[in-house]
């Protein structure tokens, strides 16, 4: 289950156990915290901040957050200032973005996700999955 919380995308998985486990974006690191804390809130809170969101709005919220918060040199970062390049050119130029734009940074967005998924497992930091892409494809 993927969700927002309070602007922030949290992601409950099952455990090895059968138990379920909550991830949320750390938004200094852009790694993820455990937020177990936050799974009773969200399953059965009727909490106004919680929004249920699709494999790929939390993969784009994801991304998004990370570029907004996360400063650095290296692909995942340059892909990053190119989502920015564009969103800045749509904003200078008064206009809402194009179909293909759209399609650009969602995609873009997709592929940073997974490069940053795979530093994170990596260096072994818990609750990485750069395969949640994959798993989005294979569901159509």
């Amino acid at each position: 289950m993927f969700v927002s919380y309070y602007d922030s995308p949290v992601k409950l998985v099952e455990t090895a156990e059968g138990g379920v486990a909550a991830w949320r974006l750390a938004a200094d690191s852009g790694s993820w915290s455990s937020a177990n804390s936050l799974i009773d809130k969200i399953l059965f809170g009727t909490d106004d901040n919680i929004d249920v969101l699709s494999r790929d709005e939390f993969i784009q919220l994801t991304e998004q957050e990370r570029a907004r918060h996360l400063r650095g040199s290296g692909p995942v970062y340059a892909l990053y200032e190119t989502v920015d390049a564009i969103t800045d050119m749509q904003a200078r130029e008064g206009r809402y973005p194009t179909p293909r734009e759209i399609a650009l940074v969602q995609g873009i967005r997709r592929r940073t996700f997974v490069m940053f998924e795979e530093q994170l497992e990596r260096v072994g930091a818990a609750g990485a999955d750069p395969h949640l892409t994959t798993a989005d494809l294979a569901e159509g």
